[in-house]
């Protein structure tokens, strides 16, 4: 049976990615440190932060270290980008040998939807061979150049094994010129927006289309805090799912900032239920009604539901014993 044949690779409970946490696949003390910390995923590295020299040593190590208990929900692998000598190889060995433990492989430098096939085809040999349920194993594929952007929307659907389009800014602003050693942060002389607001509504509209996650990249000012969380509430606020993180120090912020503020998820759930009962028979079939002084129709209802599903995902369904009532359904 072909990809193409598969159902979609599903998000699940695996699809909670507020915080994607890079570890490197050549340290021994970092993968171990990584285990316990509670960002939602994490990706183990085999590319830009692996020195050519060790990543055939690191692939062994990756593969151990996936035989652990890990906090995290999602456990994925960068894998080296198609224009290097390691990419195969390095799909051979971490999939051959731990391949039930990998949620997805994360491809750099995706610039054609090509990228992903050729990828796909490979998972699929890999996981015959090795007696894997063929397709289970997602890929999460980087924009990180100008071409990998005006292909976007085909690569976000080059493959039912798709589970994100994630920025990779390092490589993008090189790509396009950009004269700013702040990966991630704002160019220097552009103060009359952000820089980065084109390519994360290209991103995003692309995988929303394609019924997959959007993941932001990374901030490599470890130390600024305010600087992180600056930039991870610009891609929140425009919906995205989540964002790589560099750094332990980076994580409670990033899970805090894609996580709907408790009031928004009660009061999208109160809208939800206020409306099912409205627009009920017994209700009075009405179209629309007011929650808390606002007008509320069907399209509030999509909105309503896209933070009652982000806000479950995280945990936030507990009732919350200090709620009070606010506002009333008229």
């Amino acid at each position: 049976m072909s990809t193409s044949e598969l159902p979609r690779a599903g998000s699940g409970p695996a699809g909670v990615r507020r915080t994607v946490l890079a570890v490197p696949g050549s340290s021994d003390r970092f993968l171990a440190k990584a285990r316990g910390l509670p960002a939602d995923a994490v990706f183990l590295d085999l590319e830009d932060a692996v020195a050519p020299a060790v990543k055939a040593e690191s692939r062994a190590r990756i593969v151990e270290a996936l035989q652990a208990e890990w906090t995290a929900r999602v456990l994925t692998v960068r894998v080296n980008d198609w224009t290097t000598e390691w990419t195969y190889a390095d799909v051979i060995e971490v999939v051959g040998g731990a391949g039930a433990r990998i949620d997805a492989l994360v491809l750099p430098k995706v610039s054609t939807p090509d990228h992903v096939r050729a990828l796909d085809l490979l998972l699929t040999q890999v996981e015959r061979t090795h007696g894997l349920a063929v397709g289970r194993i997602g890929i999460e594929a980087q924009i990180e150049d100008a071409q990998g952007l005006l292909h976007a929307p085909a690569i976000a659907t080059a493959s039912p094994r798709m589970r994100s389009l994630v920025f990779g800014p390092g490589d993008f602003m090189a790509s396009l010129g950009m004269s700013s050693l702040s990966i991630g942060g704002q160019p220097a002389g552009y103060e009359i927006g952000d820089a980065f607001h084109h390519v994360h509504m290209s991103i995003i509209v692309a995988a929303r289309a394609a019924g997959i996650l959007a993941i932001d990249g990374p901030y490599a000012a470890i130390r600024d805090l305010d600087g992180f969380r600056t930039v991870a509430r610009r891609s929140a606020a425009l919906g995205y799912d989540g964002k790589w993180v560099l750094h332990p120090g980076q994580i409670e912020a990033g899970n805090e900032i894609f996580t709907p503020a408790r009031a928004d998820f009660e009061k999208a759930q109160r809208i939800i239920d206020a409306y099912a009962r409205a627009t009920s028979a017994a209700g009075g079939a009405v179209g629309a009604i007011t929650v808390d002084d606002e007008m509320v129709d069907e399209a509030s209802i999509k909105v309503s539901a896209r933070i009652v599903a982000k806000g479950r995902a995280a945990g936030l369904d507990t009732p919350n014993p200090d709620a009070k009532p606010t506002g009333t359904e008229n």
